[in-house]
């Protein structure tokens, strides 16, 4: 599908729908399910209480030689063990990479127990659109080290061998929700932008591989969007070809807006935003009514010429602020039954 019908597939997102960031608390497949079922876009439920091997990084970098990962979620690869397996390791991704047969890279029952369930519920409801998302490239090369402490890039292709990972993974699902035949929504989460700094040549360099990885990802046919919770460099953000680029809204709704320029190409170019307006987090004082006031007049007095609060909220999503993951059930239950109040709220204020 070439990029101009992919930007096209934009229009197909309903107005202001609700979708979900991906983890939740639960420890039940059935519950993770019928939560994540239950958004306007569902949203493929990661499921890492008591499971870490679903936490992000050991998640996305499942299989790679030398993997080895905390209860925290934090990874190191092992040298010696790397060294070992790298050969059949980086014949394997070429040859799946080279063919297009990627199945083998899908997620395993241990990084996502809900993957195949979740590609049965798409199918079998007939979902027009449907979300997963993985780790991505900025943030996996940045955080994960070697076992001598060092970053990945250290070591004599490794760092080439996780993003080749990254890309397959991410192939490999949206190849997967096609043939299951749903429109994916694929968001590529990238936490560590908060740390991008425009004079570092090496993180300009992991940008570029960003965008690399939306374009394949687009070419298959997916929507594809850039999550980040923190504060970052949003007009490089903007610019990476995305469609989507979700945030926290209260965080940082109103410095993307600064990025005036970038996000009125943004905005040209059919692309859209996935805001983040329920807080996730437990110190936030709030009420739903103003987080949709502020949200409101955010849009309005901010968005660049050309492009009204109206219009652009015809095709943009609504989240939680994060994922839900290290939060209590009955604070992830809260936080979702608000995203619902603030979609009302909102689509009474800017579609009705």
């Amino acid at each position: 599908m070439p990029a101009p019908t992919i930007r096209r597939a934009v229009q197909l997102l309903p107005a202001l729908a609700t979708t979900g960031v991906g983890s939740l608390p639960l420890t039940q497949l059935e519950l993770g399910l019928q939560s994540a079922l239950q958004l306007d876009l569902p949203a493929l439920p990661q499921l890492p209480a008591g499971a870490p091997s679903e936490l992000m990084l050991p998640a996305a970098l499942e299989g790679l030689p030398g993997l080895r990962a905390d209860a925290e979620g934090l990874c190191t690869v092992e040298l010696q063990a790397w060294r070992a397996g790298r050969q059949a390791f980086e014949a394997q991704l070429e040859a799946a990479l080279g063919s297009g047969r990627l199945e083998a890279f899908e997620p395993g029952p241990l990084a996502s127990r809900a993957w195949r369930p979740f590609l049965w519920e798409v199918e079998h409801r007939k979902l027009a659109l449907a979300k997963a998302q993985l780790a991505g490239p900025f943030t996996v090369l940045g955080v994960a080290r070697t076992s001598a402490g060092a970053p990945l890039k250290e070591e004599p292709g490794l760092e080439q061998a996780v993003f080749r990972l990254l890309l397959a993974r991410a192939l490999a699902m949206v190849k997967a929700l096609r043939r299951a035949g749903t429109t994916p929504l694929f968001f590529l989460d990238e936490p560590g932008l908060y740390a991008f700094a425009r004079a570092d040549a090496r993180q300009l360099l992991a940008v570029q591989e960003l965008r690399l990885m939306v374009a394949s990802l687009q070419r298959e046919g997916a929507l594809v969007g850039v999550h980040c919770c923190g504060n970052t460099d949003w007009g490089r953000v903007l610019e990476t070809g995305v469609d989507l680029v979700s945030l926290d809204a209260r965080l940082s709704l109103e410095p993307l807006l600064q990025a005036r320029s970038a996000l009125a190409r943004f905005l040209d170019s059919g692309a859209t935003l996935s805001l983040g307006i329920i807080p996730t987090d437990l110190a936030a004082g709030y009420s739903v009514q103003e987080r949709v006031e502020a949200v409101e007049a955010q849009l309005r007095e901010g968005l660049p010429p050309g492009h009204s609060a109206a219009s652009v909220a015809q095709h943009m999503l609504l989240t939680p602020a994060c994922g839900l993951a290290m939060r209590s059930v009955p604070d992830a239950e809260r936080i979702l039954a608000e995203l619902k109040q603030a979609q009302k709220l909102l689509r009474t204020a800017l579609v009705s």
